[in-house]
């Protein structure tokens, strides 16, 4: 089976791809796959129709790799590929519009508003968490304390994105439930040692801790919220969803990734693996059923 493996692109998240993408394409041409390497360049609709793959494995984060874009081209080339289409990666990749539709669904996220302009400003409860609506992996995330930090960080997103958001900060611990083929894994707790779950901490090895919740209760309700979420949003093959429970235990959505890292230190294989489906097995399900 012919698998190209697209890493890379343009987005902030680059580096991070490239690691994703070559841990995936390790561990393919180690089980005996045609797997081949590919980046998001000019030449990539000519490259995909001299290859002609079975399948492409996207491995590519934030901008073009999860946001649609690439997935309408492979649709318009006829190639199929793991993870979800075009409308569920566009919805997804949207926070705004994300929280909007999970809203509608009853799926409790902290309140928020999304700027277009820094004019828009209406915002008087601190703290609160100040990101861009459509970057990934804490790109340009801010935790702010007072009115003007607030407009320091929206002037300071607004250079990442045209659409920033300001939201309610939930006091409480951090949860991640990843979906694989419509099976919710096992919750993992976020402990971030600098306090906040930022991109230093997400790809900085030893400066956070990841604990397997034990409450039942507890990993049951996430579980079920992460599924609904997963199937609310039209997505496909897997995706990982991101909570924050409160003091008092009320589960906030946070936002839903539809293509999770793949490193050394991603949260997806992590919950694989707790649930005995190690990484060469997750790939032959992702890519075979």
């Amino acid at each position: 089976m012919k698998v190209v493996v697209l890493m890379g692109g343009r987005s902030k998240e680059r580096e991070i791809s490239l690691k994703s993408g070559q841990a995936v394409l390790k561990a393919l041409q180690e089980m005996g796959y045609d797997a081949i390497a590919m980046d998001l360049e000019e030449d990539l609709c000519q490259r995909l129709s001299q290859i002609k793959p079975h399948k492409v494995f996207i491995a590519l984060h934030g901008t073009y790799g999860e946001d649609g874009r690439v997935q309408g081209l492979l649709d318009l080339l006829g190639i199929p590929y793991v993870g979800a289409g075009v409308l569920g990666s566009a919805i997804a990749m949207d926070k705004d519009i994300t929280k909007k539709i999970l809203s509608f669904h009853g799926i409790k996220v902290p309140n928020w508003v999304c700027l277009r302009t820094i004019e828009e400003i209406k915002w008087d409860r601190f703290p609160a968490v100040v990101k861009p609506a459509d970057q990934g992996s804490s790109v340009g995330l801010f935790v702010v304390k007072e009115e003007k930090e607030l407009k320091m960080a929206v002037e300071e997103c607004f250079k990442v994105s045209k659409k920033v958001m300001v939201e309610e900060f939930i006091e409480g611990r951090d949860f991640t439930v990843g979906i694989l083929k419509d099976q919710a894994l096992p919750p993992i707790e976020i402990k971030p040692k600098k306090g906040i779950y930022d991109f230093e901490s997400k790809y900085t090895k030893g400066i956070t801790e990841y604990i397997f919740s034990e409450d039942k209760d507890l990993k049951e309700e996430l579980q079920a919220i992460a599924l609904k979420a997963h199937q609310y949003l039209e997505l496909k093959d897997f995706s990982r969803v991101d909570f924050r429970v409160s003091k008092e235990g009320e589960p906030y959505l946070l936002e839903v990734n539809t293509i999770p890292g793949m490193t050394e230190l991603s949260l997806f294989p992590m919950a694989c693996q707790k649930a005995g489906i190690d990484f060469k097995k997750m790939l032959e399900i992702l890519l075979l059923s």
